[in-house]
């Protein structure tokens, strides 16, 4: 089985500021740095870290080739990512005092996919492979279509949730990972256990796997509903939280560990990613997890 993550390639600006703007406001930032991130380069990472041979489908734009350098530095097969003219795209993110963050995204490359390069990349893979799809690359639609009909399973990350994945087909999808937000937008109610009775009804064949910040996680399917606590930590940054718990819990799938196993280890990894600054940088390596004491 192999794992096929056709996701987003950015550079990430960090802005660490007293506190979130909001409209109007001018505030000085207290420091900037650059990180490679994306929530498809994060998620591939957190894989390959996990222990995942992951390949990684995406585009970069002139000004883009450390995006490919860290993925094949950590692990990440980088045969398929290509760059084109113009330029990445990228992230302005300010982050305050508490650790919370705020996120403007430029598509740039990663909005420049093309049915062809989809249908080159998809060419090289089969039924019972892994598709992992987030929301920030154009074409979603297509590569679950794509790889729903090569029988694969399709694995979606609806992040950041708007109004292009109003032409996905989501029974088409296979495990659904999302945070309470994207869950509410999905579902039309702010409660988790409505959240996820509403996914059990709309997509009944699907598995969920829902986060909830300082809540913890739920997954439901495969008639269960499995909680998890959050491990408490010392947060420095946010960012990179939710796609670390993502690579994570994939990567339990894929070895055959039992729900709860698989939880409890997303959850500590993400933990150490909120413990450290960036995003890909963030992400903890599988040995570092399992001796964590969280």
């Amino acid at each position: 089985m192999k794992v096929l993550n056709m996701g987003s390639l950015n550079l990430d600006y960090v802005y660490q500021v007293d506190h979130i703007l909001t409209g109007g406001e001018t505030l000085a930032s207290d420091g900037m740095e650059v990180f490679p991130g994306g929530k498809g380069l994060n998620q591939s990472i957190a894989l390959a870290k996990a222990g995942v041979r992951v390949y990684h489908a995406g585009l970069i734009g002139e000004e883009g080739q450390i995006l490919t350098d860290i993925c094949s530095e950590n692990g990440v097969d980088t045969r398929y990512i290509r760059q084109i003219s113009g330029k990445s795209g990228h992230t302005i993110i300010q982050v305050d005092r508490q650790a919370q963050n705020c996120i403007l995204l430029y598509g740039g490359s990663n909005r420049a996919f093309t049915r062809e390069y989809m249908d080159e990349v998809l060419a090289e893979f089969e039924a019972g492979d892994v598709l992992l799809l987030q929301n920030e690359i154009n074409l979603v639609d297509y590569a679950v279509e794509k790889g729903w009909e090569k029988g694969m399973k399709v694995v979606l990350n609806p992040s950041p949730m708007d109004e292009k994945l109003d032409t996905v087909d989501m029974k088409k999808i296979s495990l659904f990972l999302l945070n309470e937000v994207e869950g509410a937008q999905i579902a039309g109610t702010e409660d988790p256990d409505r959240i996820l009775e509403q996914m059990a009804e709309k997509y009944p064949d699907a598995e969920v796997v829902l986060t909830l910040g300082s809540r913890g996680s739920v997954y439901q399917g495969r008639g269960q509903r499995v909680r998890q606590n959050a491990c408490r930590v010392q947060a420095v940054d946010t960012t990179a939280a939710g796609d670390t718990f993502t690579g994570y819990f994939i990567a339990g799938m894929l070895k055959g560990m039992e729900v709860p196993r698989i939880l409890d280890m997303a959850s500590r990894a993400s933990a150490l990613a909120v413990s450290r600054k960036g995003a890909a940088p963030s992400i903890p390596r599988m040995e570092e997890v399992l001796a964590a004491r969280l």
